[in-house]
């Protein structure tokens, strides 16, 4: 089952919430919450699969509680439920999961549902395979650019890739050129949630937005910079098994 908790100010809708998760037959509510100090207090308390937010709480913003949230080691995953939707781009940003309308729809929420079980299988997998075997302080890489060395953590990394013979790793923040060969990093980094996707193009899976078919059962993976990077056929059934799809 997967462990829910749910902030709003709102008790009925709260509970309408509520209800819909429950009718998915996938989801225990394990707690709930109608401001921000309410459920910092309660959410750490109890294992936390997700955590469904709304924005506007009485005085406050659900936007806070999520900043919060990312700052913790071992987070809920994050879906946004509320009756605006100008915050979107923001709630993404915060990477969100999802972003949920009032007043909710059932299917709508269905949808939401197999989407998070999809996010939380590839963990599971990925933590029974090659994340298993990261210890505590190897999450930094460190790549030469012009005769510096530059720090990174591999968890902002986003793709690494070879353009035009040169090898560009791409982080949340940066884009760096480096004469390292990409089979290079692919060794450093394959106790990570590093993949390899295509002759050119090693990305980290919990940097993908969205999945785009393309030509002959290919896909384009569109990142969270909104670059996007192909997916050979070599590669695709390793991608398919990995994130269930």
């Amino acid at each position: 089952m997967i462990k829910a908790f749910v902030v709003d100010d709102e008790p009925l809708a709260r509970d309408e919430l509520a209800y819909l998760l429950r009718r998915t037959k996938q989801v225990e509510i394990v707690g709930e919450a109608e401001s921000i100090d309410d459920a910092i207090g309660k959410i750490f308390e109890v294992e936390v699969d997700v955590l469904f937010l709304d924005i506007q709480l009485a005085g406050e913003s659900g936007l806070d509680l999520a900043s919060k949230i990312l700052q913790q080691k071992h987070r809920p995953e994050i879906v946004f439920a509320t009756a605006f939707d100008e915050y979107a781009l923001k709630a993404f940003d915060l990477h969100a999961i999802d972003y949920l309308l009032k007043p909710f729809d059932e299917t709508r929420v269905q949808t939401t549902i197999q989407k998070l079980a999809k996010i939380l299988r590839t963990k599971k997998n990925m933590n029974g395979a090659k994340i298993s075997n990261r210890t505590e302080g190897n999450d930094r890489l460190a790549i030469t650019v012009d005769e510096r060395i530059v720090i990174i953590n591999v968890n902002e990394l986003l793709y690494i890739g070879t353009i035009d013979g040169k090898t560009i790793v791409v982080t949340e923040k940066n884009k760096y050129q480096v004469s390292e060969p990409l089979i290079s990093f692919e060794r450093k980094l394959q106790s990570h949630q590093i993949l390899r996707v295509h002759r050119a193009f090693l990305i980290n899976i919990y940097a993908i937005v969205e999945i785009e078919p393309w030509f002959h059962s290919t896909y384009n993976l569109i990142m969270k910079d909104g670059e996007k990077v192909p997916v050979s056929r070599t590669y695709t059934k390793d991608l398919k098994q990995l994130l269930d799809f």
